[in-house]
């Protein structure tokens, strides 16, 4: 029922809003466990993530969005003035309108919660981890919403908390994760394929393959947007 669920709102995405097609998907996995990490474009990013990526995936959320009780705010905030530009009182009144559809089925649909106090974060990774070991997709946004957008990707730098998942999952297996880059285009309505994963090295301090990780992917994803927009990259070489 819930792969159902899924999938009918993935073809409603499709269908209604995103409206784009997926390039590269050849480079996808077949079957998981994998991390798929993209650029977050606002709310299109994950829509569009969802409506092209042929996997049932699990997305990271802001745990905001699967309380009732913080939603409406959160929803307000981060979507309804920024996006539809509402003001007060119109923003709150249609945020509470949307959280009353939105939390439950973000439950349904078992997203994971990312929770904003530290010392609640083991709780995003044992449930990450649970899914992982049954082979899921998870599909993770990293952008750290305190740092400046730069320009030149529309996209802020990752956070690399997310890479422990590297770690965690080795911890629990023995075997090594893959994450795989996804750039979303907005203007030309791709999401586009990285061409190589990332895969997790557990012989490297832990410190700095969280930060390999990280710049990898950042770097990657920015690599495919520049060349999307036919311009090019002048950063460091991409990985072979």
């Amino acid at each position: 029922m819930k792969d159902l669920l899924y999938r009918s709102v993935s073809a409603g995405f499709q269908a209604f809003i995103w409206g784009g097609e997926i390039v590269d998907q050849e480079y996808l996995p077949k079957q998981g466990p994998a991390i798929l990490v993209a650029n977050h474009l606002g709310a299109l990013g994950p829509i569009a993530v969802t409506a092209s990526v042929p996997h049932r995936l699990h997305p990271w959320i802001a745990s905001a969005m699967m309380d009732a009780k913080l939603a409406p705010e959160y929803l307000r905030l981060d979507f309804v003035e920024k996006e539809m530009h509402l003001p007060k009182p119109f923003s709150l009144w249609v945020a509470t309108a949307i959280s009353k559809v939105s939390v439950p089925l973000f439950k349904k649909l078992d997203c994971i919660p990312v929770f904003p106090c530290p010392d609640d974060f083991h709780l995003t990774f044992e449930r990450s981890l649970d899914l992982l070991v049954q082979n899921a997709f998870l599909l993770i946004f990293p952008e750290d919403p305190d740092r400046p957008m730069d320009p030149r990707f529309g996209m802020r730098p990752f956070k690399k908390g997310f890479a422990r998942l590297g770690e965690v999952y080795f911890q629990r297996t023995g075997r090594c994760l893959r994450f795989y880059p996804l750039a979303v285009h907005g203007e030309t309505r791709y999401v586009q394929v990285g061409k190589r994963p990332i895969t997790y090295n557990p012989y490297a301090p832990l410190a700095n393959e969280r930060v390999r990780i990280k710049n990898l992917l950042e770097m990657m994803i920015h690599e495919m947007i520049l060349r999307k927009s036919g311009d090019s990259y002048l950063g460091v070489p991409l990985p072979h």
